[in-house]
C-alpha cells in the first residue's frame, strides 16, 4: 500500500494537474473577494466582516466549484491508468485491485485537503488585504473545522463519480454528472430539501446550517449512503471487469 501511494505521487509530480487544480480552487476566494468589494463600493459604510468572507467562499466551494474541481480530479486520478493504458501492467503485480482503488483515495484525500487549506488560507490573506473585521481566534478556528469538514464530506461524495469514471472510462460523463449535481446544488441552496440532498447536504453539516423538518441524522445518512454505494458498487466492478 505504501509503495502504491508512493507511485501515485510520484506520478502525480510529473503531471501538471496538481498546478491546473490549485489554480481552479484559489478562484473561489477570488471572486468571493471581488464580490464583497463589490458590495462595499456601493454601501461604504457597511463593513465587511471575516465570518461572512469565510462562510460565503465555503459554500462556494462546497456548492459549485467543489463538486466540479473534485469531480475532475477524482476522473483524473481513476481514468489516467486506462488513457496511459498502464492498467494492465499494473495489474500484472501482486497488488489486489482494492488496494490500487484504495491507495488512489488516499491521494485524492490529501490533495483534496490540500486544496481545501489553500482555499481558506487564502480567504484570510485577502481579508486581511481587504481590511475586513471581526477577525478572532476563535473565528479562525471554527471556519478552518468548517472548510475541513466541507472538504472531508466532498471526499466522501466522490465515490459516485469514480464509479461514473470506471464505467465509462471517459471524462465527458463525468464531467456532465458533476455539472449535473452543481445545478441540483444551486436550486437546493434555498429549499429545505438541500438537507436530503447528498452535496448540498455537506454545506448543511459543515456550515452548522440544518433544517428543523429533518434532523441531523438525515444529512449525515444521505452522504453515508451515497458514498458507500459509490464506493461498494466500483469495487464490485473493477474486481469483476476484464482489463483488455
Amino acid at each position: 500500500m505504501v509503495n502504491l501511494l508512493y507511485t501515485e505521487l510520484i506520478k502525480l509530480k510529473r503531471a501538471k494537474m496538481f498546478m491546473v487544480s490549485l489554480l481552479g480552487a484559489v478562484s473561489a476566494p477570488i471572486m468571493m473577494f471581488l464580490a464583497l468589494l463589490n458590495m462595499k463600493s456601493k454601501k461604504p459604510e457597511t463593513p465587511i466582516e471575516f465570518e461572512v468572507a469565510f462562510m460565503n467562499t465555503n459554500m462556494y466551494v462546497i456548492l459549485l466549484v467543489g463538486t466540479l474541481l473534485y469531480g475532475v480530479i477524482t476522473a483524473y486520478l481513476f481514468h489516467r491508468e486506462y488513457a496511459e493504458d498502464t492498467l494492465k501492467n499494473l495489474l500484472t503485480i501482486p497488488v489486489s485491485r482494492v488496494s490500487l482503488i484504495v491507495s488512489k483515495l488516499i491521494l485524492l484525500f490529501l490533495w483534496i485537503m490540500v486544496l481545501t487549506l489553500t482555499i481558506w488560507l487564502l480567504t484570510l490573506i485577502l481579508g486581511l488585504i481587504g481590511q475586513f473585521e471581526g477577525l478572532t481566534v476563535a473565528l479562525l478556528f471554527q471556519s478552518l473545522k468548517q472548510f475541513v469538514i466541507g472538504g472531508a464530506l466532498l471526499f466522501l461524495l466522490c465515490t459516485p463519480t469514480m464509479l461514473i469514471t470506471f464505467l465509462f472510462k471517459n471524462y465527458v460523463p463525468t464531467i456532465i454528472f458533476t455539472a449535473m449535481i452543481t445545478m441540483a446544488n444551486v436550486v437546493l441552496s434555498e429549499s429545505e430539501y438541500k438537507a436530503l440532498f447528498p452535496w448540498s447536504a455537506s454545506y448543511v453539516i459543515a456550515n452548522g446550517d440544518f433544517i428543523p423538518q429533518y434532523p441531523p441524522a438525515f444529512s449525515y445518512a444521505v452522504i453515508l449512503a451515497a458514498s458507500l454505494i459509490g464506493l461498494a458498487a466500483t469495487i464490485i466492478y473493477f474486481k469483476k471487469v476484464y482489463i483488455h
